[in-house]
C-alpha cells in the first residue's frame, strides 16, 4: 500500500528542511491508513481492548524534504512472529526515496501479549492477503 501526504509548513525547521522526528509521525499515518485499508483500525482494535505499542524503530535519512513536498510512503510486513509484527516503510519525492525505516509493535490486552492470529483471525489473514 502507498500513503500520500504534503509536507506541512510547521513540519520543517528554521533551515525549511522536514524535521527529522516528523518521520515518525509519517510512519504512523502510513501504518493507520493501511490498517483502516484492511478493516482492522486502531479504533477497533482498542475498542475490542487490544492496543499495539511501538517496541522497535529504525529511520535511515537518504535525501532532504521540504515544505509541499507530497511524501510518498509504501508500507508492508517486514517480518512477524506470533507476537509482534515490524513494518517496512520506503518513503519517496518524485521517485526518489528519502527515508527508509521500520517499526516492531506488539500487542497487548489488559497489559498481556496478544497472539494476533488468535485474537484477530480475520485480520491476522488479511494481513497476509495484503
Amino acid at each position: 500500500m502507498t500513503y500520500k501526504r504534503e509536507v506541512h509548513y510547521y513540519e520543517c525547521d528554521r533551515m525549511g528542511v522536514t524535521h527529522h522526528s516528523n518521520y515518525i509521525r509519517f510512519m504512523e499515518e502510513a501504518r493507520i491508513a493501511w490498517m483502516d485499508a484492511l478493516g482492522y483500525g486502531f479504533e477497533r482494535m482498542e475498542a475490542e481492548g487490544v492496543v499495539s505499542p511501538v517496541i522497535a524503530l529504525t529511520c535511515d535519512y537518504k535525501r532532504t524534504t521540504t515544505f509541499k513536498d507530497v511524501l510518498e510512503i509504501e508500507i508492508a510486513i517486514a517480518s512477524e512472529s506470533p507476537l509482534k509484527i515490524s513494518f517496512a516503510y520506503t518513503m519517496r519525492v518524485k521517485g526518489l526515496i528519502v527515508c527508509t525505516a521500520t517499526s516492531t509493535h506488539c500487542f497487548l490486552e489488559n497489559g498481556r501479549p496478544v497472539r494476533l492470529a488468535e485474537r484477530f483471525p480475520d485480520f491476522y489473514q488479511k494481513m497476509h492477503e495484503a
